[in-house]
């Protein structure tokens, strides 16, 4: 029989791939020893190459396919194998769906020690294509060129996706089936006129060049559109034209703005903004609420399925008109304002000032009276008593980055006395982690559920509703 030692890099196997691992690898074993397979779906065999062997795991890359798994579909997009964004866009949806659900029991049984561990409730996406309505692309001088280019081909343009692990090569993106059609078409807009203005891609290693990122948002309900573009430095006479054509081309385009980030850090996030055409936010709507978005505002990027995810968490709170609730980490205050037509009061706490700021224009939008919003970092902000200024909290909410919580936020959540914490999370692997403090301080999960918010890729939100033992 083979041992772990058996499996070396740089060998070739032939491997049976049983699921897929949180974050879309194949995953294969000889005897107990796990390889991660590359673009692998449950149900294939393949012939691979071991690429890195670590101790416990290797990692391979598929060189042929033996056998084809029955769960196989058509990729739709030309990008697919190299952009990285979409991981399993050739498995079958309900495929996709049923290793998001192990994966997560799995996750809850191993790192918050569950044993008999098992999913609630799922609820798929309604869509699984053209679902985003927040897209961001990266300008750059050093375009990834594909194994069947001609040799000499140009490639000091690009406008696209990082290649994956690469920080300094760029995909040129002329589709993306993850956001609505029209986005592609101002994608392609975009590329063009940048070329024939001859504006420059920003350089990531010389730190020269004018155009950083292309940033879209979608409203799925109200069909307005945001283009948010990044450059280096301030230089509206130079941006005039790019934008002049785009709005031509795209008069449903409702907003322009421009962010300056002069920094050297790879973000799509200014030290400040212009507002250079239309309205000054992007709206949205969900259910009965209208939401002002700003380019750099947090805001759930599937809106159909947001819409499920708050229904979710309100009819979890179980809410009768009488509590306080507290809302961790509230963005631009949508799942405040969704409890706060059941609750007495709500409080939402937010570190980015631009959200906070959208989170109390859309409670006055909406007419919601009775809910407050707040700039804090959590990573400290109840740290020196500041808690006691605010009533004591019934419900609490926390939606917090892929991260998770801060572990000053996580011990510190029990000392609030909540009667129920309701747990929304975009990282399956964090929130078991956190799940494993709560219960140890006195509360116990009731249940969790999953909603499917990005289809094809590896992510998923899962809604976990704590009560205090």
């Amino acid at each position: 029989m083979m041992t772990e030692i058996a499996v070396k890099k740089g060998q070739e196997y032939e491997l049976e791939i049983e699921s897929l691992a949180y974050g879309g690898k194949g995953i294969s074993r000889i005897n107990d020893f796990v390889i991660f397979v590359k673009n692998a779906i449950p149900g294939q065999k393949v012939r691979a190459l071991v690429y890195r062997k670590r101790k416990g795991y290797a990692e391979a890359r598929p060189l042929e396919i033996i056998n084809e798994s029955e769960h196989l579909v058509d990729a739709p997009c030309t990008h697919f194998l190299t952009c990285g964004g979409c991981k399993v866009q050739q498995l079958s949806y309900d495929e996709q769906i049923e290793q998001k659900k192990q994966q997560i029991e799995n996750i809850f049984q191993r790192q918050a020690g569950i044993n008999d561990f098992k999913l609630d409730a799922v609820v798929p996406s309604e869509q699984i294509f053209n679902y985003r309505n927040k897209m961001e692309f990266t300008f750059s001088n050093n375009r990834w060129v594909l194994p069947d280019e001609p040799e000499g081909v140009s490639r000091d343009f690009a406008l696209g996706m990082h290649i994956p692990k690469r920080w300094d090569k760029i995909l040129n993106i002329d589709e993306c089936h993850l956001m609505p059609e029209i986005g592609t078409k101002i994608l392609n807009e975009t590329q063009k006129l940048a070329k024939e203005l001859n504006l420059k891609p920003y350089d990531q290693k010389t730190h020269n060049g004018y155009l950083r990122y292309l940033q879209m948002r979608f409203g799925h309900f109200t069909n307005e559109i945001l283009v948010n573009l990044v450059t280096s430095y301030e230089n509206p006479d130079l941006l005039k034209p790019l934008i002049d054509g785009l709005i031509k081309e795209f008069p449903q385009i409702s907003t322009v703005v421009n962010n300056i980030n002069s920094r050297k850090a790879d973000v799509a996030f200014g030290e400040y903004e212009l507002h250079l055409h239309g309205k000054p936010c992007l709206e949205e709507k969900l259910g009965d609420l209208t939401f002002e978005i700003s380019a750099n505002s947090f805001f759930q990027t599937n809106s159909i399925m947001a819409e499920k995810l708050y229904q979710t968490a309100l009819e979890s709170a179980k809410l009768t008109g009488k509590e306080i609730v507290f809302d961790l980490y509230c963005g631009t205050g949508s799942i405040s304002l969704f409890l706060a037509q059941k609750a007495k009061e709500v409080h939402g706490f937010e570190v980015i000032v631009s959200s906070v700021e959208d989170a109390t224009r859309n409670a006055v939008r909406n007419g919601v009276g009775n809910a407050f919003f707040h700039v804090a970092n959590l990573d400290n902000f109840f740290k020196f008593g500041v808690g006691k200024k605010y009533p004591k909290p019934d419900v609490i909410v926390v939606d917090p980055p892929r991260a998770g919580m801060h572990k000053f936020m996580t011990n510190y959540l029990p000392r609030f006395e909540a009667k129920k914490i309701i747990y929304i999370s975009c990282n399956p692997t964090t929130q078991a982690r956190d799940t494993e403090v709560l219960q140890q301080n006195g509360y116990k999960l009731k249940s969790l559920t999953m909603v499917d918010m990005f289809p094809h890729t590896p992510h998923v939100e899962t809604v976990g509703i704590f009560e205090k033992k």
